[in-house]
């Protein structure tokens, strides 16, 4: 006899608006790292949160605030993590260190705290992995967002590279792409990758290089 599709409840209790909003982007940040967003269905968002879709587009809009929903959150909760590891105040890391890192942050020590924030959320890095992705097409919603955020990211380590090399954002590129392509081998083979291990010794050796 087959199964019957599974049901789910409308008649939970009603959340305060912030928890919520919350729970929204943890359902919706767990299926787009398994979909993808074309493939999320705001009805299955609605459905992990007993929601209707009218009770969810209250809270989100569209499909698209949706994700700008998840990935504001994610980079908000990634930047007090990243202080936290660092030891710094969370507003001790402009966007661009443009007025200089804080105090005791180098750029070997900025790679290290990075890697060791994905290592500890192999979902948000599969999440961040599949989007990043997705968004090489520029009608995809998050096309900005993914071309913004490299090119933050490029900045923040060329300001750190600057006392190691006359091509500093060259540095931060290659930085950038050696990460990546970590990531992406660790997601696929977590059994038998250590994340922060392979860029330890990654690390060993570019730095070396670089008289670090």
């Amino acid at each position: 006899m087959a199964e019957s599709a599974p049901t789910y409840r409308r008649d939970r209790p009603r959340l305060p608006a912030e928890q919520r909003r919350r729970q929204i982007v943890e359902v919706t940040t767990r299926l787009i790292a398994e979909r993808g967003f074309w493939g999320l269905s705001m009805q299955d968002v609605a459905d992990g949160c007993g929601l209707t879709v009218p009770g969810l587009l209250h809270h989100v809009g569209s499909k698209d605030g949706l994700l700008i929903a998840v990935l504001d959150h994610r980079d908000a909760e990634d930047a007090r993590a990243l202080a936290e590891q660092l030891g710094v105040d969370e507003h001790d890391l402009p966007g661009d260190l443009s007025a200089g890192p804080p105090s005791g942050v180098d750029l070997r020590r900025m790679c290290s705290a990075l890697v060791r924030r994905n290592a500890s959320q192999p979902e948000i890095v599969r999440l961040f992995t599949v989007l990043d992705a997705e968004s090489l097409n520029p009608g995809h919603p998050a096309h900005a967002y993914f071309v913004a955020r490299q090119e933050r990211v490029v900045t923040v380590l060329a300001a750190l590279a600057r006392d190691l090399t006359d091509r500093p954002e060259s540095l931060a590129r290659q930085l950038v792409a050696m990460m990546d392509g970590l990531q992406t081998q660790w997601l696929r083979a977590p059994e038998t990758t250590d994340l922060v291990e392979e860029w330890n010794a990654a690390a060993e050796v570019l730095f070396a290089g670089l008289g670090s």
